[in-house]
């Protein structure tokens, strides 16, 4: 137990999908795991472990930015010996190509953020890789769940409402095709502990036409994509 997670190490399994909403993260455990149970809810970060095709799985909230989700993946990684976390979570498209309802599998991410430093990874340009085993079973998934997914960089902000523009986010973020805000912490918290992440990203509105999905239409599009992360949670 720590003090974010009163759940007890046997709780929680090997392999983990985390959402920012934690409210998402219950409703991944009601429609896709079997006999999940609440694992855990301190603050409001809620944890289930269930058994999705009789493997054990565990989902759990992250909250929003790099502080949180680097609190909570690092206790899951660190302290629950937990050897692989996907994150399924929501992505504003930069690029015109990149449509929304897309799945992004996000094989590296860029960020202006301090996180990687603070915890002692050495990040060359403040560019994190995935895993890259992770990386080919998404797209191997992908193509036989018939998911809509293409393997992208991704930019990772530290304020939502940032000062730039989205001509100046393309160019400085070297590339990436989607922007969201937790993917640097994740994946330097995989790199610190030797462990096993990658990230899965849903873009929910874009930023070049300002379409955006629909209540409805975002509950499909996730669900495309949760299918995807528990596929390869499976393989883990």
């Amino acid at each position: 137990m720590t003090v974010h997670n009163r759940a007890a190490k046997g709780d929680i399994a090997r392999v983990a999908l985390m959402a920012g909403d934690p409210l998402r993260a219950r409703w991944i455990a009601e429609n896709f795991l079997e006999g999940a149970e609440l694992v855990s809810d301190v603050r409001g970060m809620l944890v289930y472990t269930g058994l999705f095709e009789g493997k054990g799985v565990t989902v759990m909230g992250h909250g929003m930015g790099c502080p949180s989700m680097g609190i909570y993946s690092y206790e899951l990684f660190g302290f629950y010996d937990v050897e692989a976390i996907v994150r399924v979570g929501s992505a504003g498209a930069y690029l015109p190509e990149v449509g929304v309802g897309d799945v992004v599998i996000a094989r590296d991410v860029v960020s202006y953020s301090g996180y990687a430093d603070e915890v002692g990874v050495a990040a060359p340009g403040n560019v994190l890789a995935g895993d890259g085993g992770l990386v080919a079973a998404a797209v191997a998934a992908a193509e036989g769940l018939g998911v809509r997914a293409a393997v992208r960089r991704a930019f990772c902000c530290d304020a939502f409402y940032n000062k730039y523009s989205l001509e100046e986010n393309v160019a400085r973020s070297m590339g990436a095709a989607v922007v969201e805000m937790e993917g640097f912490a994740l994946y330097a918290n995989a790199r610190k502990l030797g462990k096993r992440a990658l990230m899965l990203l849903t873009c929910s509105d874009s930023l070049v036409t300002g379409e955006a999905l629909s209540a409805g239409e975002r509950e499909r599009s996730f669900g495309d994509m949760v299918r995807l992360g528990l596929a390869v949670a499976g393989g883990v």
